[in-house]
């Protein structure tokens, strides 16, 4: 039967309690984790979102109260009362394990059905089950903790900027549909009849309108939306940790993004991040790595070896770099047991699986070389090869070769990562560094054109604006990534506020001037009446708390998600509506007809 508080409150969490509570009276509160009965002795684990404690019932109970302890099942919610004493069997794998509560008084506060799952942190079912009944999951404590986590970190967050003279503004969710790089989700409006709202991908246009404004320094925990494909550090609707500062340079911005992270990760894991950060070019990362986001915990770096086997006897080779394109590797040092023929045929279907055409490998053994190329070349010639590489007695190569630079740069950096994660190479502790100096174009392939890799705003370094018309490619930005441990954690630039300059990157990106007014019209005017030099950086919430807390998707820090098809099922969101809430719209919904 289900009771009620009457004049009990609680006095403590059931995780917090320890030795020096012992003789205490106390009043916890939670879910039954378990219930052990033993004839004439009964325990039962009680949880909240401190952790668990021991309630005891025995021959000294009340009969009333020993009677209720027999009705206690798992995820009942329950009230105790009773003294805190040192448990008899103690429990080292929990913070409470040496001290139980021998209850005076039990009160069933909820009565629970059996759960569809275990709610346990090893528990098996299947995740869809678990979001289905995603209010259950996230009484799972891995899950709890991770939520209790991010919230930390939002606090740290808050304190860190506030303390650094920024403003909290909060930027609307309904905005203007603008152009920035993925799809919007779109709101239609009841009052405008076929007009539509749109859900910020970020708070980028506001954020910099705050600027000319003159708060100088904003920061806002944004929440954003993006109408993509899904994947495991993914949503469809994220949070950012979003800023913006006036009177500064790309250094500036930096500086204080790092200084951020240097606080967040000392408040909330006591662990010291070096800084200043290291700085690595987008061109560096690219020729040493295959990867604007690398991970830097492990080594195996791509080398060029294109003037070893320039014009050599393995057609492969010469015709590739003939052509003005390049041969490069990477070096397993000392893997070369670590992986059978079987395993380097495996890796050569990943290469194909990324686009390249073949997989060249050569693997140094104790007593004799072996490799796919061997016959074709001579011995001086691979000689020549295994100086560039730095190829030794027990390593292996990994060589592709391509046409076009960018391409086998890219493939390599996957196949780098693909690599390490097979050998199972160890990587540890957090490695943070900022990508600079980005692209302003990227090639598409698709389309035959160079178009922008930032959004319209972004300025271009001062020493390339004479290359935008004659030479995209050498145009570089006044952008920065943030990276940590190979994953994209945040993105920024210094924006244009010149005028004349925007109109010409308008330009370069097809945008006719009547374009440019519907679409950033009112950003633009607010540029003629005084817009001082201003530049920010988003740092997303949701993946850097997955980085700290070592999770494998953001499904474990967000607490109600997204399926990977934009799904939510514990609501069974996104649903049907009325069709009469439709009609008030003034739209019509043309449903798709299945194929037979």
């Amino acid at each position: 039967m289900i009771e009620f508080l009457g004049n009990e409150r609680r006095t403590n969490y059931c995780g917090d309690l320890r030795e020096s509570d012992i003789g205490k009276t106390v009043c916890v509160m939670g879910w039954v984790k378990k219930a052990r009965k033993l004839g004439s002795l009964v325990f039962v684990d009680l949880r909240d979102r401190s952790g668990i404690v021991q309630l005891a019932f025995d021959e000294n109970s009340d009969p009333a109260v020993f009677a209720k302890s027999l009705e206690l099942k798992s995820e009942f919610v329950v009230s105790a009362k009773g003294i805190v004493r040192e448990r008899s069997s103690k429990n080292p794998d929990i913070p409470t394990g040496n001290i139980e509560i021998f209850a005076e008084s039990v009160r069933i506060l909820g009565e629970s059905e059996t759960p569809p799952f275990d709610i346990t942190d090893d528990c098996k079912s299947n995740e869809e089950l678990r979001l289905r009944h995603r209010y259950l999951d996230l009484r799972r404590p891995v899950l709890q903790n991770n939520i209790i986590f991010r919230a930390k970190v939002a606090k740290s967050v808050r304190d860190y900027l506030c303390d650094n003279g920024f403003i909290e503004l909060e930027t609307p969710i309904l905005i203007k549909s603008t152009p920035e790089g993925a799809r919007d989700y779109l709101v239609p409006s009841r009052v405008h009849k076929g007009s539509f709202y749109a859900l910020p991908q970020s708070p980028q246009l506001y954020k910099q309108l705050s600027m000319v404004a003159g708060f100088d320094r904003y920061f806002q925990i944004a929440r954003c939306f993006r109408d993509e494909d899904l994947r495991a550090d993914r949503q469809p609707e994220f949070t950012q940790i979003d800023l913006e500062m006036s009177f500064v340079d790309a250094d500036d911005v930096l500086a204080v993004g790092e200084g951020l992270i240097k606080h967040i990760f000392k408040e909330c894991l006591d662990v010291d991040i070096p800084t200043p950060l290291p700085r690595y070019t987008y061109r560096e990362c690219m020729e040493r790595f295959g990867s604007d986001k690398p991970d830097l915990r492990f080594g195996m770096e791509i080398v060029n070896i294109s003037d070893a086997v320039k014009g050599c006897t393995f057609p492969v080779f010469a015709s590739a770099v003939e052509a003005g394109g390049s041969v490069r590797a990477i070096n397993l040092k000392g893997y070369a047991d670590k992986l059978s023929r079987k395993d380097i045929d495996k890796l050569g279907e990943y290469a194909k699986g990324c686009g390249a055409k073949g997989l060249a490998w050569v693997k140094r053994g104790a007593d004799a070389d072996s490799g796919s190329f061997l016959k074709h070349m001579t011995e001086a010639e691979l000689e020549s090869i295994f100086a560039a590489a730095d190829c030794e007695k027990g390593d292996i190569l990994l060589i592709l070769a391509d046409t076009d630079n960018n391409r086998v740069l890219a493939q390599l950096g996957q196949l780098r990562v693909e690599a390490a994660n097979r050998l199972n190479v160890e990587r540890n502790g957090y490695n943070f560094l900022w990508v600079v100096e980005m692209p302003f174009f990227e090639f598409d392939y698709e389309s035959g054109e160079w178009v922008a890799m930032h959004h319209p705003f972004t300025s271009p370094l001062d020493e390339c604006v004479q290359y935008l018309d004659s030479d995209k490619g050498k145009v570089r930005a006044k952008a920065y990534d943030l990276v940590l441990n190979g994953i994209e954690l945040s993105s920024g630039s210094i924006r244009i506020t010149d005028p004349k300059l925007q109109a010409k990157i308008f330009e370069l990106l097809g945008l006719s001037e009547e374009e440019a007014h519907i679409k950033f019209g009112y950003l633009l005017e607010a540029f003629r009446y005084g817009a001082p030099p201003h530049g920010g950086m988003g740092i997303g919430l949701d993946r850097l708390v997955m980085q700290m807390v070592g999770a494998t998707s953001l499904r474990d820090v967000v607490a109600f998600p997204k399926m990977q098809n934009a799904k939510e099922l514990m609501t069974d969101c996104p649903a049907e509506v009325p069709a009469e809430a439709i009609e008030e719209l003034g739209i019509r919904i043309v449903k798709e007809e299945k194929g037979e």
